[in-house]
């Protein structure tokens, strides 16, 4: 399987996470006018899946080092296949949650509060159980993006107090989502093997872990997306006939968001074993800076919404400073 050797090269892997990550909810803002989030979520799964299985069946299968995934997977114990699985579980329910914000609230709204959460959160969950990366730089760091995420939630107050459209449920989801979306990553990272030249007997490679998790989004998406479409946070109960319904242009991009979202999980999983657990999801988590940039620049989620620029400016820049310190936390 293909092994990172370097830092940098790591690095520039979290930074494309972070851009996919940051991009992915685009292909839903596309259609979102004619199509519900909830029948746009079951294509966006199929994506992730199909994605996980190609990195598996390329990436993870050539090369000489560490395992193959066929061979992985036959080793694997099942308390490794369970945290793999247990982490797509939790981050499925976490996602519907902030893609339900986003199609409420938008963009710059939903994903700095709810990733940004997710990130400091994430950041110090997976720092405590591994501790790889300077602590005098990465939780400075955490604390920059944190008072980035104050400042977005003030200009977040102010749209909400000249929009009266904008219903606050629609940060509410975002911070519940945001806690969950926290706690996913460790489950995964449990599940693999630290060594992933000569792995552990019993755990699991990167790839392998990313089939499974992926797996996990899967199987409970029967269960929570089901219960999302008979009770929608927003608008009338949809069915399975709706979803047949779709046009080729709808359907496509759910796909597509699934595959830019996996290309992004993919490489941080893959960059982790260079950079460490707590960097390379706290850079990838770095999506909400992108987030927000598309939805203020390119959605124009803010326009014509007073007292809110100095404010904007002020979060991208925390934020940007936040992200210089996890990165350099790890040289």
């Amino acid at each position: 399987m293909y092994i990172i050797s370097s830092y940098p090269f790591a690095v520039f892997l979290c930074f494309i996470t972070m851009l996919c990550w940051g991009s992915w909810a685009n292909t839903q803002k596309m259609v979102e006018k004619t199509w519900r989030f909830e029948l746009f979520y079951w294509d966006y799964v199929m994506g992730i899946v199909i994605t996980s299985l190609l990195f598996a069946f390329t990436l993870g299968s050539f090369g000489d080092e560490g395992r193959s995934f066929l061979q992985d997977i036959k080793q694997a114990e099942a308390h490794s296949l369970a945290n793999a699985f247990f982490g797509g579980v939790i981050f499925n329910a976490a996602n519907i949650l902030v893609v339900a914000a986003i199609a409420i609230a938008g963009m710059s709204v939903a994903f700095p509060i709810g990733i940004g959460i997710a990130l400091v959160f994430g950041v110090l969950i997976n720092y405590l159980a591994v501790p790889q990366g300077n602590a005098l730089f990465l939780f400075p760091g955490v604390i920059l993006i944190t008072l980035a995420i104050i400042f977005n939630a003030f200009a977040y107050k102010k749209k909400a107090d000249q929009n009266k459209k904008v219903p606050s449920k629609g940060i509410l989801l975002a911070v519940f989502g945001g806690i969950l979306m926290a706690l996913f990553y460790r489950f995964v990272a449990k599940s693999m093997a630290s060594d992933l030249i000569a792995p552990e007997a019993g755990l699991l490679t990167p790839y392998s872990a990313v089939v499974i998790f992926s797996v996990g989004i899967l199987l409970s998406n029967f269960i929570f997306n089901t219960i999302l479409m008979k009770r929608p946070v927003e608008g009338n109960p949809v069915t399975f006939k709706n979803y047949r319904y779709g046009k080729l242009k709808e359907h496509f991009s759910g796909l597509l968001g699934g595959i830019i979202w996996c290309i992004g999980m993919s490489f941080s999983i893959i960059a982790s074993g260079k950079a460490g657990f707590a960097i390379s999801y706290g850079l990838g988590q770095g999506a909400t800076l992108v987030a927000a940039l598309w939805g203020v620049f390119i959605w124009k989620e803010f326009r014509q919404v007073k007292g809110t620029s100095g404010l904007l400016i002020t979060m991208f820049i925390l934020f940007s400073g936040g992200i210089f310190m996890l990165i350099y936390a790890g040289l």
